[in-house]
C-alpha cells in the first residue's frame, strides 16, 4: 500500500460512524500485545480545551526531555496531526507501516462481523506507534465521552477533564449530569484526576472520583489570573499546587489561564510521583506549545481569525474573546456548522455580536447546508446582513472582497470549517 491508498482505507471506515464500545478496541489491542501498556499516559477529557491541555502538556514533558507522543482528534488538513511525537508529526511512511500491520486484524474482524470504527482503528494505530518509538509518555485525547471512548482503555497516570458543559446530547444525554457521568468515565480507581468543571458536573465527578478512591483537585478562577495580552500571545499567573508561576503563552483567549492551571496541576503530580521536570521546562514549554485552528490569527489588515468553536460553551468563550479582546470597526463572520449541533443555541450566542455573516460549509457530509442555516439566522430576527455561499472558498473571498483593513474577518462553528479554511488561505493568500 501506497500512502493514498493507506488513507482511502482508513477513511473508508468513516461512513460507519460512532460506535460506543471498548470491546473492539481491546480486541485489536490485545492482538498487538497491548501497545499502550509501554508508556506512562496522561488521559485528557472533557468538552472543550483538551487540546489545548494536550498540546501544553506534551510541549512541557518535551522540554523535560522526555520522548512524548501526543494523540488529538479531529485533524484540520492533514491526517498526521493527530499523532505527534515531540511534537513533529507522524510521517507517511510510519502512517503506512502502521496500517500494513492492523489490517489483517481488522480483515479478520470485518469476515466475523465486528466492524471497528475509524477512530478505533486510528487509536490503535497510534498507541503502536508511540510503543514502536520507545515514548517515555503519551498524552491521549478522549474522542467522544469518556466512558465508553476507544481510548478508555489506557490505565493512565494522571486523569484530566477540563470542564463539562452540554455536547453530543443525542449521544451522551440530555442533561449535563449525563454528559458529566460519562466524562468521568475515564477516572481509575487510585489514579488522581483534575478538572475545571463546575456545579453540578462537578459533583457528579466529585462522587465518581470519591467511589474510584481517586484523590480529585478542583481548578477554579481563584488559581489564575492574566497579567497581559495582545494578538502575540499572553502572561498568566498561575498558582500551583507547590508554587506560584508566571507563563507566556502563544494561544489566544482568556480561558487559556484555566487550561494552564489545568496543565501545572498535571504537572506538579507527576512532579510528586517522582518525575523530574524542572521550573524552565515549565515555562519554555508553555511558551512554545500551539495548537492551530484554536483563537488563531492568520493574517492582519483585515485580521482573519480562525476558532473551532463548534458547540454553545465553545462559541460562548469565542464571542467573549471577540468582545473583550480584539478591536474592529466590523465583524465578518464566516459560519459553518454540522447539522447535528446545537445550531440554534450557537447562533442565539454569536449573531448579535457581528455585523456581517457569510453562512458556508465543510465537504464534511454532516455539515448544514448554507441557505438552511441562513434561514435559521433569519428566524433569530436578525437584522443582520447575511450571505449564502456553497463553499469555503468562495465564502472566504467574499468576505475577503467585502472587509476593510480594520475589520475582522473570523472563521468559526466546525474544526471542519477551519480546517478547510487554513488550507486554502494558506494555499492561495
Amino acid at each position: 500500500m501506497n500512502y493514498k491508498e493507506t488513507i482511502n482505507w482508513l477513511d473508508g471506515f468513516q461512513k460507519f460512524g460512532i460506535k460506543l464500545g471498548l470491546e473492539r478496541i481491546t480486541y485489536i489491542c490485545n492482538t498487538l500485545d497491548n501497545p499502550q501498556n509501554n508508556y506512562k499516559t496522561i488521559h485528557v477529557g472533557g468538552t472543550n480545551g483538551k487540546g489545548s491541555v494536550c498540546k501544553y502538556l506534551g510541549s512541557i514533558l518535551k522540554a523535560g526531555g522526555y520522548k512524548t507522543g501526543v494523540y488529538l482528534s479531529p485533524h484540520l488538513q492533514r491526517f498526521s496531526e493527530r499523532i505527534l511525537l515531540d511534537g513533529k508529526e507522524i510521517s507517511e511512511k510510519d502512517i503506512v507501516s502502521l496500517v500494513v500491520k492492523i489490517k489483517p486484524i481488522v480483515d479478520e474482524m470485518v469476515k466475523n462481523d465486528s466492524m471497528p470504527t475509524y477512530f478505533e482503528i486510528v487509536t490503535a494505530m497510534a498507541f503502536q506507534y508511540f510503543s514502536d518509538k520507545k515514548a517515555d509518555f503519551a498524552v491521549i485525547e478522549v474522542g467522544l465521552g469518556g466512558r465508553f471512548d476507544a481510548t478508555n482503555i489506557v490505565e493512565p497516570v494522571i486523569s484530566v477533564i477540563t470542564n463539562v458543559t452540554l455536547e453530543h446530547e443525542d449521544i451522551l444525554g440530555k442533561k449535563v449530569e449525563q454528559i458529566a457521568f460519562e466524562k468521568a468515565g475515564i477516572i481509575k480507581k487510585n489514579i488522581p484526576v483534575i478538572t475545571g468543571a463546575k456545579g453540578p458536573a462537578l459533583k457528579v465527578i466529585q462522587n465518581i472520583a470519591k467511589e474510584r478512591n481517586a484523590t480529585i483537585y478542583v481548578i477554579d478562577n481563584k488559581k489564575w489570573k492574566r497579567v497581559s495580552f495582545d494578538l502575540e500571545g499572553q502572561e498568566f499567573f498561575i498558582k500551583g499546587l507547590l508554587k506560584d508561576y508566571s507563563v507566556k503563552t502563544k494561544m489566544l483567549g482568556l480561558h487559556q489561564g484555566e487550561n494552564i492551571a489545568l496543565t501545572l496541576t498535571a504537572v506538579e503530580q507527576l512532579q510528586m510521583n517522582g518525575f523530574y521536570i524542572t521550573d524552565d521546562s515549565i515555562i519554555d514549554g508553555i511558551e512554545k506549545a500551539f495548537n492551530p485552528g484554536r483563537m488563531e490569527v492568520i493574517s492582519r489588515k483585515p485580521c482573519i481569525l480562525l476558532d473551532g468553536a463548534h458547540n454553545p460553551a465553545g462559541m460562548k468563550v469565542l464571542e467573549d474573546t471577540l468582545r473583550n479582546d480584539f478591536e474592529y470597526e466590523k465583524l465578518i463572520l464566516v459560519l459553518g456548522i454540522l447539522s447535528d449541533k446545537n445550531i440554534k443555541e450557537i447562533l442565539k450566542i454569536i449573531v448579535p455580536l457581528t455585523d456581517i455573516i457569510v453562512t458556508t460549509k465543510s465537504c464534511n457530509p454532516r455539515a448544514c447546508d448554507p441557505p438552511q442555516l441562513k434561514k435559521m439566522i433569519e428566524d433569530l430576527k436578525s437584522r443582520k446582513e447575511i450571505v449564502a455561499r456553497g463553499k469555503i472558498k468562495n465564502a472566504i473571498d467574499y468576505a475577503k472582497s467585502i472587509a476593510k483593513k480594520d475589520d475582522l474577518i473570523c472563521i468559526t462553528g466546525s474544526l471542519f470549517t477551519v480546517g478547510e479554511a487554513k488550507d486554502y488561505l494558506v494555499k492561495n493568500h
